[in-house]
This record gives structure tokens, C-alpha cells and sequence, in this order.
């Protein structure tokens, strides 16, 4: 097992992160844990296996990779799991590389379901958080319960204001669902114009196998935005956050609206993501299996930074995302095991 190493052992590197395609890597999306305290349907399966502790990354070696990523050009670095509020110690992680802001790291943020997020937004806030991501697919309660399984609408709502109370911008990030959430756009911009929040939609990605068929939900954003388009003009805008996303203005609201079309529009050229998982594996695409281990070479002082760069050589020029009517997903892997 490795020892931690202080933040300030990494000086800035002359070998920054630049794929095999030229693309320059910037922002790490470090997932902390596999496990959620949801089951949404779109998402995980009823019934999950999750990793034992003995093949998860501790809060040390996570802080330590990070610290490592940030030292060779990483400048964004986002919580992911599963539901990173769940993980214990994420309070330490949060703090820890909370002080690289400043010292190579621009931004640290995180993305939650809010069923913790009332307790621990006052904590992400003092680690340096300045902003965060809500999933959110409903403001109905039955719906919401139905695509969690397990969750109440109230609590995330609670969890939303204390992040705000908090001085934390929030940003809800909304599945688009075919005969579940369609009828939830309108209202969801209300809610976010009168909370002080924006909006991102995202298509739903084939992710692991569930218990339903994803064709069943799956709605282009083209198609969902439509119902808006016909109350609203709606505006593109020059803004950028280190994400996929692209962002629009929406006439007669305060709210910058984003979308993430991995399906119907293919954003891959400017990816400058890469991706860590709990188990310390880097996944190079999100829609792809290769990946290269990295936690054997951490806890052995093997060459980790040799690793890092044998996975950038082979990051591939875009993901294979495809659904069709009883297809297999793109990979076998559920995005909880990832990180989003």
C-alpha cells in the first residue's frame, strides 16, 4: 500500500496531457465511489453488485492520482460515483484537493443526487466548491419516486436550497425520458429561474444492462425541447464550462439552458476528458471498455505516470453510442461504476 504524498510534492510537469489525436486533457472526472443511495431506472439495475473495499482506491491514493493529474495539466476536476456523498471521507477528499485550487487547479466541482447534500453542502463549500451538479429528472413526487425507486422529492428539494444557502450555484442536470419527464420541461425551468439555478438535459446513454428496454425512453433533445420552442425562442451563447454541453439563452428567463446530445449529435472532437474510477482504473471514453489500471502500479510505486500516458496514446477518436429496439448497450459497465 502507498503512503499518501503531500500535495506539494508534485511540482508542474513539462509533460502535459495530450492524447494520441492531439487533444489536450484538462479535466479529470475522478469517480469515489460505485455505490448510490438511488436505483434510477435509466441508470442501474434493481439488484447491483457493488466493489468489496478491498478494490476500491482509499481517499489517500484518490488524492494522491489527483494530485498527479493536476501536477502534468489538469485544470478541472469534478466528484463523480455513484452518489459521492455516500462515500466516507469524502469530507477529506474534499478538502484535500480542495487546496490544489490555485496551485495548477482552476475548479473543483461535484455532481450529487442532493438525498446528502443538505448535510454536507456547508462542507463542500468551505473545501473550495463553488458550484455543482443536481441530477434531477422530475418535480412530480410520483414520477420521481418511480424513476429513482427509492427517492422523495422533498429531501433533493432541501438539498437544493441548502446548497444555495450555501453560496453554491447549482445547475440540474435532467435525463430526458421519454413517457416519464416529458411533460416536466416547462415546469423545470420555472423551478430553476425562481430557485437561481440553470439547466442541462442530456439524453440517456446505453449504460449497463437494466431491467428495461432503454428504446422504450429514449427521446432525442430535438424532440424534447420542442414543447419549449413553441412558447420561447431559445439562443445560443458563447460559454464554456469544460463539459459537452452546449448552452443556450431562453427568451423571458434567467435561465441558461445546456444540452448534452452524445446520440443525436456527436460532441467527441473536443473531448478533454479522461476519466479515473474508484477502482483506479482510467477509462479513456465513457463509451468505450479500454481502460488502464492504475492502482496496482500506485500501491507497488510502479510507473504510474508511464500508465497515464499509455492511456492517452490509445484515448479513441469518439464513443460508439447507439440504441436501437432490443440492442445490447454500448458497454457492460452501469455509469455508477464510471462515474458520469
Amino acid at each position: 500500500m502507498s503512503v499518501a504524498v503531500p500535495l506539494s510534492h508534485y511540482a508542474a510537469s513539462p509533460a502535459p496531457l495530450i492524447d494520441g489525436l492531439g487533444r489536450r486533457i484538462s479535466y479529470l472526472r475522478l469517480s469515489v465511489t460505485d455505490r448510490c443511495d438511488l436505483r434510477c431506472r435509466y441508470c442501474m439495475a434493481e439488484d447491483m453488485a457493488f466493489l468489496p473495499k478491498s478494490a476500491v482506491l482509499s481517499i489517500e491514493e484518490m488524492a494522491e492520482l489527483a494530485a498527479r493529474f493536476v501536477a502534468r495539466g489538469v485544470r478541472r476536476i469534478r466528484l463523480t460515483g455513484g452518489e459521492p456523498l455516500v462515500r466516507r471521507g469524502i469530507d477529506t477528499l474534499a478538502t484535500r484537493l480542495g487546496a490544489l485550487i490555485g496551485h495548477g487547479l482552476d475548479e473543483l466541482t461535484l455532481t450529487t443526487n442532493a438525498m446528502r447534500l443538505a448535510e454536507h453542502a456547508p462542507m463542500l463549500a468551505a473545501a473550495g466548491v463553488r458550484r455543482i451538479n443536481v441530477s434531477l429528472d422530475t418535480l412530480d413526487p410520483a414520477a420521481f419516486r418511480h424513476i429513482t425507486r427509492v427517492g422523495d422529492l422533498d429531501v433533493a428539494l432541501r438539498g437544493i436550497d441548502a446548497a444555495r444557502s450555501a453560496g453554491l450555484a447549482v445547475k440540474i442536470n435532467m435525463v430526458a425520458l421519454a413517457g416519464l419527464n416529458e411533460d416536466q420541461l416547462l415546469p423545470m425551468l420555472d423551478y430553476c429561474a425562481a430557485a437561481g439555478c440553470d439547466l442541462t438535459l442530456i439524453e440517456t446513454m446505453p449504460l449497463g444492462e437494466i431491467e428495461s428496454d432503454r428504446s422504450d425512453h429514449y427521446i432525442p433533445l430535438h424532440h424534447f425541447v420542442a414543447p419549449l420552442r413553441e412558447v420561447r425562442a431559445i439562443y445560443p451563447v458563447d460559454k464554456r464550462t469544460g463539459g459537452p454541453a452546449r448552452y443556450f439563452a431562453v427568451e423571458d428567463s434567467p435561465v441558461t439552458l445546456g444540452l448534452i446530445t452524445p446520440l443525436s449529435d456527436n460532441f467527441c472532437a473536443t473531448c478533454n476528458r479522461i476519466r479515473l474510477t474508484v477502482e483506479g482504473r482510467i477509462y479513456m471514453c465513457l463509451g468505450q471498455d479500454d481502460h488502464v489500471d492504475l492502482r496496482a502500479a500506485l500501491r507497488d510505486g510502479g510507473d504510474v505516470d508511464g500508465l497515464i500516458d499509455r492511456a492517452l496514446a490509445g484515448k479513441p477518436r469518439a464513443h460508439d453510442f447507439h440504441i436501437e429496439r432490443k440492442s445490447k448497450p454500448a458497454v457492460a459497465r452501469h455509469m455508477s461504476a464510471t462515474g458520469g
